[in-house]
């Protein structure tokens, strides 16, 4: 299957997961981001703040789940034991630093791995 055509089937709604689908979703998301970043995947999951590159590898993971998986802010908050507001807050974040290329390549990757992680059975 080609990216394209893996990000365009990811993203139709009979494509996308349902709410227990979701949360095993976004773990995967959690641990392919927290791996591409280079930090542990605990932090990533943790409830606080931490540091800047655990922030942005979690926001990173949110902003997939949004765009690519097509979750709305209410699911994305939920899977990762966050306030909705929050993780439209980490999209525009990671959208904000699309600029820097080694960041967008970065998340092209992520994009491709989450896309593949969308059609999986």
């Amino acid at each position: 299957m080609s990216l394209q055509l893996a990000l365009d089937t990811a993203t139709l709604p009979h494509l996308r997961p349902r709410a227990p689908e979701a949360k095993r979703v976004c773990r995967l998301l959690q641990v392919t981001a927290a791996a591409a970043f280079g930090v542990p995947v605990e932090e990533v999951r943790s409830r606080s703040r931490r540091s800047a590159e655990v922030a942005f590898a979690r926001q990173s993971a949110m902003y997939l789940a949004h765009t690519v998986l097509g979750l709305t802010y209410d699911a994305v908050g939920l899977s990762f034991r966050r306030d909705p507001t929050t993780a439209a807050h980490a999209c525009r974040r990671v959208e904000d630093r699309r600029d820097d290329p080694t960041i967008d390549r970065m998340l092209q990757m992520l994009e491709a791995v989450c896309a593949e992680l969308a059609v999986l059975p």
